[in-house]
């Protein structure tokens, strides 16, 4: 019998054991930015943050997601869940960023490395498909329970859409275009930053507005090991056999999704 599970758990064992400094303060540095992101989100009030949030989808996403926008955030106020909705939210922005700042560069590194490229696609592949509660595993064992590794497996699971569409983008730019800006002596850095990312953006905003939304739903499974949020009042239905509460907090997650949805669509379609 193969036993592959034994030799996982005896490294990251090992990694426990030898890098607890390490994870410390990977764990004070997360969890110090999603405390930032969730008293920033808390000192706004609420109908001044459903005013700021309405104007944006307005200018963004049309009309129509303005209403859903104003509507759909007072309900969730009016159900009572504004402060979990900011910590959700809080959640969600900080894994995202960090998500952004790993992936968009990964993405552009394997669009300009063939070899890097085929290491990671099985890479991304593992991280895309492994079932989302495995993550729940070793974040706990590296941070403890709370926010921070919820942040963690968040981050594992949202950063492949941006890497894959962050290298899809830059494969996509024309070759006639590349080849023009050579010849007017463009360094790679020039390419790079002043032609390929320019006409990939909107591929890559695609690949933010996946990140966001696959954020969103590990954030949910993550109240299994006390993340808060949206998740923990789902969570609380499940277990307490409470059918309202749990459509409630299920309601407001969609409202939520549905949101962030469309504003980073209209950003990306603006690009």
């Amino acid at each position: 019998m193969i036993q592959i599970g034994k030799y996982i758990e005896i490294a990251i064992q090992w990694l426990t054991e030898n890098f607890a400094p390490f994870f410390d303060a990977v764990n004070s540095g997360i969890g110090g930015g999603i405390d930032v992101f969730n008293q920033a989100l808390l000192w706004i009030p609420f109908y001044l943050f459903i005013i700021l949030f309405t104007v944006l989808a307005w200018f963004k996403a049309g009309k129509g997601t303005a209403i859903l926008t104003f509507f759909g955030l007072f309900l969730i106020y009016g159900m009572g869940f504004w402060t979990e909705t900011m910590q959700t939210l809080a959640l969600v922005l900080s894994s995202t960023s960090i998500a952004l700042i790993l992936g968009v560069p990964l993405g552009i590194l394997t669009a300009r490395n063939p070899k890097i490229s085929k290491v990671m696609r099985p890479v991304l592949d593992l991280m895309q498909t492994m079932p989302a509660f495995v993550y729940l595993i070793p974040a706990v064992l590296f941070f403890g329970l709370g926010p921070v590794p919820g942040a963690f497996a968040t981050i594992i699971f949202a950063m492949p859409p941006v890497v894959r569409l962050t290298d899809l983008g830059v494969r996509q730019v024309p070759k006639d275009i590349v080849e023009a800006a050579r010849s007017y002596g463009a360094s790679p850095s020039q390419l790079l930053l002043k032609v390929q990312l320019p006409l990939a953006l909107p591929t890559i905003m695609t690949g933010v507005n996946q990140t966001i939304m696959m954020s969103l739903s590990m954030v949910v499974i993550a109240a299994m090991i006390s993340a808060g949020g949206l998740g923990e009042i789902v969570l609380k239905g499940i277990t307490q056999m409470k059918i309202g509460l749990g459509f409630e907090g299920g309601i407001a997650v969609v409202i939520l999704a549905i949101v962030l949805d469309r504003i980073t669509q209209g950003l990306a379609k603006n690009k």
